[in-house]
């Protein structure tokens, strides 16, 4: 427990905190927003979303799911999941985030290497993060225990900091994914003519309301790393 109850870690993270509660709190409002803009073209998103799946050539299946802004591409299962109020909706905001989904799958299909990297690293993530703690923990002891050989505590202590920045490697990884897929997203409205112009800028607003909830996660996962490194030595030179 240690590891937490230092004070200055948590005035480290709290700038990132609040950048994320910010971030939140715009997707959120520009959301609802523009969901009540409805589009002109008059499509569904879920209809929409199936017209783009079969236009570029993407065998996905498209269904409704529980939430909101629970939207999601599943790469594994080839399945494109809408929030039920997105699945019927069709605002603006609506088609944007099906879009972006749609960004996604195509991405898949064309086989974008940072999504199949992304794909890649995430069960090491998983692990990683699980075994940090306690390789650093471990660590510490070895080096308490094997003073004739501190370079063994120091080899675990080292193991841990790498399995910790694994979380803040994904949310890198994942930050131009999400870009691109946005990118994809207006494109391919304004190249089918679902929306116009103008309506075509508004989906860029909620997009990139969504883009800032990465960027916020990218800067707390750094955030959240240099507390972890800066206990580890403060730890350290007190012991």
């Amino acid at each position: 427990m240690f590891f937490y109850l230092h004070w200055y870690g948590y005035i480290i993270v709290l700038p990132g905190i609040l950048f994320a509660l910010w971030a939140q709190i715009r997707v959120s409002t520009t959301f609802a927003k523009y969901d009540k803009v409805p589009s002109r073209s008059d499509w569904t998103a879920s209809d929409l979303s199936r017209m783009l799946l079969e236009k570029y050539n993407c065998n996905v299946l498209v269904q409704p799911t529980g939430g909101r802004l629970s939207d999601n591409y599943n790469p594994k299962t080839g399945v494109l999941s809408l929030s039920e109020s997105t699945y019927r909706s069709n605002s603006v905001a609506a088609l944007g985030v099906a879009a972006h989904e749609v960004g996604h799958a195509v991405q898949h299909e064309e086989g974008y290497f940072m999504l199949k990297l992304r794909s890649v690293i995430v069960p090491v993530v998983n692990i990683g993060t699980y075994l940090a703690i306690p390789l650093v923990i471990v660590g510490v002891l070895l080096e308490w225990i094997v003073v004739s050989a501190p370079a063994v505590g120091s080899a675990f202590i080292s193991l841990g900091i790498i399995c910790y920045s694994l979380a803040t490697i994904f949310s890198l990884v994942t930050l131009p994914v999400e870009l691109n897929a946005s990118r994809r997203a207006r494109r391919m409205l304004a190249e089918t003519g679902v929306l116009e112009a103008d309506e075509i800028k508004q989906v860029g607003k909620v997009l990139n309301a969504a883009a800032m909830t990465y960027f916020a996660s990218l800067c707390v996962s750094l955030l959240y790393f240099l507390r972890f490194l800066l206990i580890i030595a403060r730890f350290r030179k007190n012991d």
